[in-house]
């Protein structure tokens, strides 16, 4: 009895003496962890991408529960690829590194229940879908699933189904970007940015009623905002000065309502100066359509008029005159 009570009380000794050793080795990891992190941190900031990527790689071997490193050892590597370099396989490993670090990066962070460590998860998947990019790994397929686990975990926020719409549109996949677009105006009908993100879209399909439409719905969002109708003018301008194929009677009718938006514009902020360089554009474009002399003399010299008042304030804005 007296053997097998001293064997276990040399056995409770061992155990005891490992796991004293155990939690001993992992301080001293966090230790080399925080250090090298620290470094690493340093040289980041530096623009020193090389040494911030060995102290980064350092990081994670000594910690590897450390899951904001892995974003930043990416795109450390990310920053040490070069496009003009690519199909070089020294270069392009660094680019496959930054992937790999980007995905282990969002699948740490994204979970978290901390928001500065699901931001930066956020900010690993945007980057890991930049890697599949035209200019890096041309691979729009593997972009896809990426950008869609970013809409599932955060499906209030636009940028996501934006960057979503691009990969389809580049495909040439227009109706379903053009879901994922109206899906970010249904997700954040607040935000101004939906709304000129698909005027943008339209626009590029040649769809100018709908490129309207949009602009419209934004400025009735913000009724106050002289930009929001200034914008709209512009799209107007350049409509009926740039479309050779649209008939006269049409391209009166998109100055006119030219003009109605930039004076709704110069109404909320009458020293609207890029508004007022609207109006003198568009009332000139009004002149060309006109077929009485002295209607046309009379908005050119209003247009004349508009463009010396916008100079005006432009020296006054360079002269730091309020």
């Amino acid at each position: 009895m007296r053997s097998l009570s001293g064997a276990s009380v040399a056995l409770a000794a061992v155990l005891a003496l490992g796991a004293f050793g155990s939690v001993g080795c992992a301080k001293v990891n966090e230790i080399k962890a925080k250090k090298a992190f620290k470094g690493a941190n340093q040289a980041y900031q530096a623009q020193d991408y090389k040494k911030a990527a060995a102290l980064y790689e350092e990081t994670v071997e000594a910690d590897p529960n450390l899951a904001s490193a892995y974003f930043f050892l990416g795109n450390s590597y990310d920053n040490l690829y070069k496009p003009s370099k690519k199909g070089d396989p020294e270069n392009d490993k660094l680019l496959q590194k930054a992937v790999d670090n980007y995905q282990k990066a969002a699948e740490k962070l994204s979970a978290s229940p901390k928001p500065e460590d699901k931001k930066l998860g956020t900010l690993s998947l945007q980057y890991l879908v930049a890697s599949y990019g035209a200019d890096k790994l041309n691979d729009p397929a593997k972009a896809e699933p990426v950008v869609q686990k970013m809409i599932q975990l955060e499906p209030s926020e636009p940028a996501n189904y934006f960057a979503l719409a691009k990969i389809y549109e580049d495909a040439g996949a227009y109706e379903e970007a053009e879901k994922m677009l109206v899906q970010a105006k249904a997700a954040k009908p607040s935000d101004p940015a939906v709304y000129m993100t698909l005027a943008g879209y339209y626009n590029r399909q040649g769809r100018f009623d709908k490129t309207i439409e949009a602009l419209e719905e934004r400025a009735a969002k913000e009724p106050n905002n002289p930009e929001a109708f200034y914008t709209i003018a512009t799209y107007y301008w350049d409509e009926a000065y740039r479309d050779f194929k649209l008939k006269e009677a049409e391209k009166k009718a998109f100055v006119v309502k030219g003009l109605e938006a930039v004076d709704h514009a110069l109404q909320i902020r009458p020293d609207y100066m890029e508004a007022l360089v609207y109006k003198n554009l568009l009332l000139r474009s009004q002149a060309l359509l006109e077929k009485d002399p002295s209607k046309q003399a009379a908005l050119i010299k209003e247009a004349d008029r508009l463009r010396d008042k916008a100079q005006e304030l432009r020296k006054q804005k360079a002269a730091g005159v309020s």
